[in-house]
Parts: structure tokens; sequence; C-alpha cells
């Protein structure tokens, strides 16, 4: 590698959680080439040095360039791949050369093929080593340097490690190694859905204990999806699976949950859909996730409630319904 493709950082997707990987990454006065679709975002970013559209908040580094041309990042050898998980794999087939590292940051579940992110990645992107970047993580938050820790999960193990921690790692931002790809791409997808859940629980104003006791069932649900996909518990309990869970379930920084709250509340679904800037990943995600579970007679109530929620029906009859099921134990229980 020269020099300059190794002190240059590239990232792909200028939403919030994008722009705020940005400005982390410029935190130490590194170059951070930042693609954005939009050409009057570009233009903003570059010569305002703010992101009006999606992190209002955040006053810009001028280490942070902006760019609509994928292209630019052939000469790039680390990439963190922003976009919307159900766009991934088409904007990563533009890329061109394949950068050393291709870091996903993007959480969900292709809805057209059920297939993870990474497998999205090493299709679009073959000759790249794919790592995943997860955790309980808010843009604003990052974007401010309030101190954060993630999951890296790396394909290429301790050497991929070796080569991308001290690219990432900040100050404020610390990230944990793993090599549990799937696992940590597993607990960024579904605590979106339960999220959902929990937001719903919310707005029909059903009290703490029992969005409490959603989040512990709802991580059982996650648990036994990730041993059927070969994720390993420990991972799960960790970071990107139990403590993005809990952040995520909690408050209305997070897109699921404001959009479970909205529902809860008496909103149309197909409405608020058509009427959010930023993508609630999780009602993509929910669907596919249906789908999985069934094909592989995993039990997840929680999920099966969210998509019925999703489809239209009334959220209260939708929650009677679940605290109606059998009565059994709690450990090793199937739901």
């Amino acid at each position: 590698m020269s020099e300059g493709r190794q002190d240059r950082v590239g990232v792909i997707g200028a939403g919030a959680w994008g722009t705020a990987l940005a400005q982390m990454l410029a935190s130490d006065g590194r170059e951070v080439l930042l693609w954005a679709l939009e050409a009057e975002l570009v233009d903003e970013i570059n010569r305002q040095h703010s992101n009006s559209l999606y992190l209002p908040s955040a006053s810009l580094s001028e280490n942070i360039r902006a760019t609509n041309d994928l292209g630019e990042f052939a000469n790039i050898d680390t990439v963190l791949a922003v976009t919307p998980a159900q766009h991934l794999g088409s904007v990563l087939a533009g890329l061109g050369r394949a950068p050393k590292d291709l870091v996903l940051c993007s959480k969900g579940i292709e809805a057209t093929s059920g297939r993870l992110m990474n497998e999205v990645a090493r299709d679009a992107q073959p000759n790249s080593d794919v790592a995943v970047l997860s955790g309980p993580t808010f843009a604003h938050e990052v974007a401010a340097g309030l101190p954060t820790a993630v999951t890296l999960a790396c394909s290429g193990g301790e050497a991929q490690w070796a080569r991308l921690s001290p690219a990432i790692a900040r100050p404020t931002f610390r990230p944990y190694y793993s090599d549990d790809v799937a696992g940590a791409e597993i607990g960024g997808s579904i605590k979106n859905v339960l999220a959902i859940a929990c937001g719903v629980v919310e707005g029909l104003r059903l009290g703490q204990n029992a969005r409490a006791a959603l989040i512990a069932r709802g991580y059982a649900e996650m648990l036994r999806f990730g041993d059927a996909m070969g994720a390993r518990a420990e991972t799960l309990a960790g970071l990107c699976g139990l403590g993005d869970l809990v952040l995520t379930c909690s408050s209305t920084s997070s897109r699921n949950f404001s959009l479970g709250k909205a529902l809860g509340e008496g909103s149309d679904a197909k409405a608020l859909m058509a009427d959010r800037r930023t993508v609630a990943e999780g009602a993509h995600t929910a669907p596919v996730l249906k789908r999985l579970a069934e094909e592989k007679r995993i039990a997840m109530p929680i999920v099966d409630a969210v998509n019925a929620i999703l489809d239209g029906s009334d959220p209260a009859h939708v929650v009677v319904s679940l605290l109606s099921r059998p009565l059994t134990a709690e450990q090793g229980a199937p739901a």
C-alpha cells in the first residue's frame, strides 16, 4: 500500500450514522472521504461543513471531503459502508476497485434474499476482507465525541484487527475485537425489530415493567435465532447484541423505537414509512426475519407481533394476544 492509501479512510453513506463516523474518524486530523448520493449535500458538506439533512447538530471537521463519485474510493484501502441495508449490494457493486478492508456499519438483513450484510458484501466485493462494526451507538453522540464502545468483528481474524483497530479507534471511540461476524450482524439486525416492539409498548403507555420484560424476552428470541444461524451466545451477550438492544429499546433517539411509539399511539404504518426521511431499518428487517424464523422453526412471537402491527393490525389487540400465550418455563422455553 502507498502511504496515501494508508492515511485516508473512506465512508460510503452520508446519513446520520455515516456522517457521525466520518466526524469521529476525522477527529485525529486524518483525511476522510465521505460519499453522499445527493449533489446538494456534497456541496453543503464541502462548503459549509454541515449536514443539515441528516445530522444538523454537528459542525463537521474540515478534514472531511464529500463526493458523489464512488470512483474516488479506488485510492483508499479502508472503507466503511454505511448505506441503508437494502441498498448495500447495489452501492458496493459500483465501487470499482476493492478496498483491502471493507467495514460494514449498516444493520439489517437483505429483504429479497434473506442474506446477512457480510454475504451481500462478499458477493459485491469478493476481493475485500469484510468486517462488521456494530454496537450501542447514537449518531449524534458519536459525532459529539461522547464515549462509545463497539464490537469490531473481523472475518480476517487478528491480522485484520491489527490493521483496522488503529485506523478506527479514537480516545472516545473504543472497538472490541471479535471474529464472530455473523453474531455481530444478527444482534444489530434483530434489535431493530425489537426496538419497534418496545416503542409500541411506550406508545400504548403500558409502563416500564412491560418494556423490561419485552427486552428480556426479545433477547431470548435473539439468542435462539443466533444459535440457528451459527452465532455465538457470548457475542450476543456483548456490545453488538444485548448492549445495542438495551440502548435502542429505551430512547426516542432510536428511529425504530420512535416508529413503534408512533404506531402505538395510533399512526398508520404505511403513512409513517412513506413520510420518514431516515430509514427505520427494523421495518424492512421484520418480514424477512419472520420468514427465516418460520423456515428454521424458531419461535419468535415478538417478531411475529411486530409484523402484524406493521401489516395494519391494532397494536393493543396484538399485545393482548402476545400476553395470552400459554404459560411456560423461562429457561429453555420455546417462546
